[in-house]
């Protein structure tokens, strides 16, 4: 401390700094208080923070990959390419939309320690105040008085040993300074009384009201009335003729105003009284109701002016006396007071902070009959201080301002360790000290707040605070603010100057806003939110100021020291991560960091402090800041594209597009925003000088997408990843790079859509070419594995099977999401047409590769199916159908379930689709090897196929049963019931087939347009043959020479009918007949199942055989006067018929080869002249 003579000293010497003069400014605002809740912040302290996690690449460690080095990518490897462009998407993932502040928030940790100067506390004082300031506090301890409330000490060697510490005195100082105290004058204490109202009052006038005032003073120990035996206690009151009151000093006695005709009158008025005996005096009240037009004011005015009157009835009749000398004589009786109650209240029990209360009204005695409370405000102090400070003038609201800071400064050393939170919890005696003085110096609630913020509003710069006690401080001020006007200048000035202060202080922090309240810790976003509160709260009090601190608006000085803070930051971040003196490729790496950082802090801005400081303050913190920073990061990218774009490679393409990425990331961050236009942006159009830096990296990216598949082929062995898997790792190392393509194709978003077809119809070409690519290699690789002997189910094949599912589901995949802006959309429709067919062909390319795959999976099982059903068809009747069956289907019961377990759904499904044709193949094959058997074979072959189907069908876990009996298995099921049925039951289905054939090509073969009809009366049957039009071409010349073979079947119905024809058209397409013939049959034979008139087109050659051009039948129960009566008689009827010529299907063929398996003269009349007919077709195109 400095030592020398004690100089005068004032507020504005104990503010002072150590630094000139500061022109310091603080913020007014208009506008009224704003009742701001906590904001976002409170309701995610508690909340974890969480991150997508970005599936590991087989092979590599949970842990992040390493950056790539700044060299450029090796050619053959592929690894380091999709390391880095990992990294760049992971970067991606959290830029989704607008941020939470859950996911902002991370970390509870203390708060970055703020910039304290010890030159901005109040300034050191001499070691002759220090002891002045010392035996000040104490004599305010010695000398204390009034009621301790339950949280203060009333222990006097406490707070003496308390003051000690504070004052760091040594024992023998500390004795010395007591005994020098003790001599000293004791104070004067006088008591503070404010009547201000009361209420629920008896009415004593006629109207129902009183006319109530108070007459107060002070009754002396000696005078304190004693209590008579056998007498009822009596109450001391101010009324006349009183015979039990002791002697009391006329200038005790003070009176309020009448307030007329009420029951709830308000004062307001306060009085100060004398006190000779702390211990022993009392404050006495009367309330009564004046009926009086006398001015009771003035009465006792004139009667505090006589000294030494004896007895309290004489006091009141004296003033009774004065009253009637001013008023209109008459006699006493008719003009007194009614008694409305009264109060006594030892001076001891006033608690030493003060008592603000209400107090109920006693009667003066068990007979009197009084109700009601009255409002008092209590408060003991002192005068005539016989200290130093006293003496030269220092005023109470100085020394408490110093014992204060001397308080403040010791109970904050003591919470060293956790300081920054200190709410400015004072301890039992520290809080005593400092009410006791208050009181003694007669301080007002405001004075206290005042001096309470000061102090500590300065120490917050010397050693930080909690923000909430400060704002709590400011609270509690603004709540005693009307009484701003009874402040002096000297103290409103120094209040002024410490606004002045903490404005500039809070102001340097808001410069440094990221380093000392980072967006992600809870605790420093949380004492930003108390210190834009703290500036907030400031402006209410600038309109009670007559010599205002304040100079601008608030928020214009807070914007102003953002933007200077932004820039600031800017320019550090800038010098450190891409200095221009650097050449373009180093800048180029530091610019992408720099990007990243500015948009995380855009996130910050956005999700936190945004809502703090526009709740407060109503300052548009994001909007300032994001104008600011993107037009800066624009001006720097513009120049250092420019600058690269002549030195393009795919190292120095690559930086460019995570900067591309990070700037269009920016430009939708802000687009996200409702009511913000990206259009205004410095980043506009930022995507025209990226654009061949974006063809160049797509470019490397085709070469680095096979050199990946390459080595990932390379290494794999073909098995299960893991347990839970059926892929190897070269079909997740393929997938995931899809899936980084199709990631980093959204994540580019290109705005130009011309651009934007162009680039994507590259990359999905390339995609395209990379999957047809790795599934060559695969094939390549199993073929080079060697196979278990006597293995039927190869897990190699399985494992390449599945991987090219899997692969063919990630490309169709990532293909569906490379859309460009005119077709973006999730299904093929919305695809761009190009987009479309390069999927499309991948589609039936990777299809087409599964079956192959899959038939050379099951191909190594064709020879046991075989055997098994030779079995079958071997096993000799006498054993049951399902014994033997059996050894088939345990054969693929053991395969199916090694299948089951290496096979993913789909391709266990190709599979079975395969396993199932091969077994309908093989028995196809036994029956056609055994034509002419017995009903027993046919039955255990059609129970081996429901077996199958039932087996296949797994009760709805395997193949459909739609498609289980569908193609192959209808044939089979048909050769099956063949067998089953006599000569003549085949050749009407033979018949009956051709009736059900359609023409999958209507217009292939041409067609024929007939007349049929049946003449019952001559019991004929007409068919006439129209016209032909649209055949085969089948002469040399490009036309044929056609005729038409009108014949019934089947035979065995019509045996005594012959074939007819027509005549020969030649050289046309179009033949014109109109030749009619008839049949003589029976209406009868043309119902019979299968009846069928059938017409076939040949083409007629002189010199080689005739050629077949085409066959159509029409069966003969729905001829018109078969199906009904003929309409007049004897007449064509019926309209003209148009049929579809075809060639003969399976169905048809496999009854042929079924009749041509009897040996019955029957069948083989029936195929002789079928096949008569056949040499004369052409082979089924």
């Amino acid at each position: 401390m400095e030592t020398g003579c004690l100089a005068p000293f004032c507020l504005d010497d104990l503010f002072s700094l150590s630094h000139p003069v500061l022109q310091l400014r603080l913020v007014p605002t208009m506008s009224t208080l704003l009742e701001i809740k906590s904001s976002v912040l409170r309701q995610v302290q508690v909340c974890p923070s969480f991150r997508r996690k970005t599936e590991p690449e087989p092979g590599s460690t949970s842990a992040d990959p390493p950056e790539p080095a700044t060299r450029a990518w090796k050619p053959g490897d592929g690894m380091e390419f999709f390391a880095h462009m990992r990294l760049i998407l992971k970067k991606e993932e959290g830029r989704q939309g607008l941020p939470c502040p859950e996911v902002l928030l991370r970390s509870s940790s203390p708060a970055p320690a703020e910039p304290v100067d010890l030159n901005r506390g109040l300034r050191a004082l001499t070691q002759e105040e220090v002891k002045m300031l010392y035996e000040e506090a104490l004599y305010t301890v010695l000398h204390r008085a009034g009621t301790m409330g339950p949280d203060q000490v009333d222990d006097e060697e406490i707070l003496l040993g308390y003051v000690q510490q504070v004052f760091g005195t040594s024992p023998e100082e500390h004795t010395e300074a007591i005994e020098r105290v003790k001599k000293a004058k004791a104070p004067t204490y006088t008591l503070k009384v404010s009547v201000m109202s009361a209420k629920n009052l008896l009415a004593k006038d006629p109207n129902g009201f009183s006319d109530p005032y108070c007459m107060l003073g002070i009754l002396p120990g000696s005078g304190t009335p004693r209590e008579q035996s056998g007498q009822k206690e009596k109450r001391f009151g101010f009324r006349k003729g009183s015979k039990h009151s002791s002697p009391l000093p006329a200038k005790c006695i003070q009176v309020t105003e009448v307030k007329s005709s009420t029951l709830n009158p308000v004062w307001k008025e306060h009085f100060l009284f004398e006190i000779e005996d702390v211990s022993t005096d009392q404050l006495h009240l009367d309330i009564w109701d004046h009926d009086d037009d006398v001015s009771l004011a003035e009465a006792c005015r004139k009667l505090n002016e006589v000294i030494g009157l004896k007895g309290m009835s004489r006091y009141f009749k004296q003033i009774v006396k004065s009253a009637r000398a001013n008023g209109t004589p008459g006699p006493t009786e008719d003009h007194t007071d009614d008694f409305l109650g009264c109060l006594n209240i030892p001076v001891r029990e006033v608690p030493v902070a003060g008592a603000d209360r209400w107090f109920k009204l006693e009667p003066r005695s068990s007979a009197s009959r009084v109700q009601g409370d009255c409002h008092l405000v209590l408060k003991l102090i002192t005068t005539q201080r016989d200290t130093v400070m006293s003496q030269r003038g220092r005023s109470g609201f100085l020394s408490y301002l110093l014992i204060l800071s001397r308080i403040l400064q010791f109970e904050h050393r003591a919470e060293e360790s956790n300081s920054s939170s200190w709410h400015g919890e004072f301890s039992g005696p520290g809080s005593t000290v400092l009410c006791l003085h208050g009181a003694q110096s007669n301080l007002s609630p405001l004075q206290l707040a005042v001096l309470h913020w000061q102090v500590s509003s300065r120490h917050h710069q010397t050693c930080t605070l909690d923000y909430g006690y400060l704002l709590g401080l400011l609270e509690d001020m603004q709540a005693h603010w009307e009484e701003a006007a009874s402040l002096p200048q000297e103290q409103e000035e120094s209040l002024a100057d410490s606004f002045s202060a903490f404005s500039e202080y809070g102001l340097q922090l808001l410069r440094q806003l990221r380093d000392y309240f980072p967006a992600t810790n809870s605790t420093a976003v949380y004492r930003l939110e108390l210190l834009l509160k703290c500036l907030h709260k400031l402006q209410f009090f600038q309109p009670s100021f007559e010599i205002c601190p304040f100079e601008t608006e608030l928020n214009m000085d807070i914007a102003a020291a953002l933007k200077r803070g932004n820039r600031e930051w800017y320019g550090r971040l800038l010098n450190a991560k891409s200095p221009r003196e650097q050449p373009g490729p180093q800048r180029l790496t530091g610019l992408v960091e720099l990007a990243d950082i500015i948009y995380e802090d855009f996130q910050a801005c956005y999700g936190i402090y945004a809502s703090l400081f526009h709740g407060i303050l109503k300052v548009d913190f994001f909007t300032l800041t994001f104008r600011q920073l993107e037009r800066l990061l624009a001006e720097e990218a513009w120049v250092l594209t420019e600058e690269l774009s002549p030195k393009m490679t795919l190292q120095v393409a690559s930086g460019l597009v995570e900067l591309y990425l990070t700037l269009a990331d920016t430009q939708r961050f802000w687009s996200c925003i409702p009511g913000r236009d990206g259009r205004s942006l410095a980043l506009a159009g930022i995507h025209t000088p990226f654009l061949p830096a974006v063809k160049t990296w797509l470019q490397g990216l085709r070469d680095q997408v096979k050199w990946r598949l390459q080595g990932a082929v390379d290494v794999d062995t073909l098995e299960p990843v893991d347990a839970s898997s059926k892929h190897s790792s070269s079909a997740a190392t393929a997938s995931l790079c899809f899936s980084h393509i199709q990631e980093f194709w959204v994540r580019l978003a290109w705005p130009d859509p011309t651009q934007a077809q162009g680039l994507g119809t590259q990359l999905s070409q390339d995609l395209c070419e990379a999957a047809l690519f790795y599934a060559e290699l695969l094939r390549k690789k199993v073929d080079t594995q060697p196979g278990a002997v006597g293995e039927a189910v190869s897990e190699p094949l399985c494992v390449v099977l599945n991987n090219v599912e899997l692969v063919r589901r990630a490309s169709g995949q990532a293909l569906r999401g490379l859309a460009w802006p005119e077709g973006v959309g999730g299904v093929e429709a919305t695809l761009p047409r190009p987009l479309l067919s390069c999927t499309q062909a991948l589609e039936e390319d990777l299809q087409r590769e599964s079956h192959t795959v899959t038939a050379h999976l099951t191909s190594k099982m064709v020879a046991d199916i075989r055997k098994y059903v030779q079995h079958i068809s071997l096993s000799p009747d006498s054993i049951q159908n399902d014994e033997a069956v059996a050894p088939l289907m345990k054969y693929l019961d053991e395969k199916l379930a090694l299948l089951n377990a290496s096979l993913v759904k789909e391709n266990l499904g190709r599979v079975l689709e395969s396993l199932w044709e091969l077994l309908l193949q093989a028995i196809l094959q036994a029956l056609g090897a055994n034509s002419d058997v017995s009903a027993d074979f046919c039955g255990r072959f059609h129970f081996t196929l429901e077996a199958l189907v039932s087996f296949f069908h797994a009760e709805g876990q395997g193949l459909p049963l739609e498609s289980l009996k569908d193609g192959s298995y209808k044939r089979l099921e048909e050769e099956l019931r063949l067998h089953k049925c006599s000569t003549r039951e085949c050749i009407e289905q033979f018949y009956l087939d051709k009736l059900k054939q359609r023409s999958l090509e209507q217009n292939r073969f041409g067609r024929l347009s007939i007349r049929c009809y049946y003449e019952a009366a001559e019991q004929r049957l007409a068919v006439e043959v129209l016209h032909a039009a649209d055949l085969l071409p089948l002469d040399t010349n490009g036309l044929s020479d056609p005729f038409v073979i009108v014949e019934l079947g089947p035979p065995h119905l019509f045996p005594l009918v012959r074939s007819q024809r027509t005549q020969v058209k030649s050289r046309t397409l179009h033949p014109i007949y109109d030749d009619l013939f008839y049949f003589s049959v029976s209406a009868e034979a043309c119902r019979r199942r299968g009846a069928c008139v059938l017409f076939t087109v040949m083409d007629h050659d002189w010199l080689s055989t005739n050629d077949f051009a085409g066959e159509a039948a029409l069966g003969l129960s729905g001829v018109s006067g078969i199906s009904r009566p003929q309409v007049g008689g004897g007449v064509r009827a019926g309209q003209p018929i148009t049929l579809h010529l075809r060639r003969p299907r399976a169905q048809v063929r496999s009854t042929l080869r079924m009749l041509e398996g009897r040996t019955n003269k029957e069948a083989q009349e029936f195929v002789k002249k079928l096949k008569e007919l056949e040499k004369s077709m052409e082979a089924d195109p």
